[in-house]
């Protein structure tokens, strides 16, 4: 349920989102192998609800912490925008798969489909954001601290409201 990566001191924005995205990137490919393998449904869904919380805690930490930054640093609100529109899209699917039962004929498909979003919405941000956010003045540090609490106190709060 939470993301396997733990933050290393080290570890700056750049880096500790990426190593999200490669977390979730090999999620996805697990769930693939999955599907390919004829896997039951419990652990499909087990798979996805898991990359459905480390979606939504990556994407609030995000929102509330790096996509200002990103604004206030590089002045362009239309990189943002978009990114925030994704994320939007995500949210959309991420309800839709935590509604479906696994053995819905829709569920692996809603996943494929959130699966093909977030590659895309990585591409980009790795591609563009975060070339740019490494040449701002931004520190980066401090902005990665504030991104491990954001991300690990969702984790918290959705493992919280998954208890019995």
């Amino acid at each position: 349920m939470t993301l396997d990566n733990q933050p290393d001191p080290a570890d700056d924005a750049i880096d500790l989102l990426a190593l999200d995205h490669d977390e979730i990137r090999q999620w996805f490919d697990e769930y693939d192998d999955l599907v390919d393998d004829g896997t039951d449904d419990e652990a499909r869904q087990a798979l996805a609800l898991q990359i459905c919380n480390a979606l939504t805690a990556h994407t609030a930490a995000e929102e509330e912490v790096f996509y200002p930054a990103v604004r206030a640093a590089l002045g362009d609100d239309d990189e943002v925008d978009e990114a925030e529109s994704e994320h939007a899209a995500m949210r959309e699917l991420i309800g839709q798969i935590q509604l479906l039962d696994a053995s819905d004929d829709r569920f692996d498909t809603t996943v494929a489909v959130l699966s093909e979003l977030v590659r895309r919405h990585v591409q980009e941000e790795e591609g563009e954001i975060f070339p740019l956010m490494r040449e701002s003045r931004t520190d980066l540090q401090i902005l990665g601290e504030q991104i491990a609490a954001v991300r690990e106190d969702v984790l918290a709060s959705l493992a919280e409201s998954s208890k019995p």
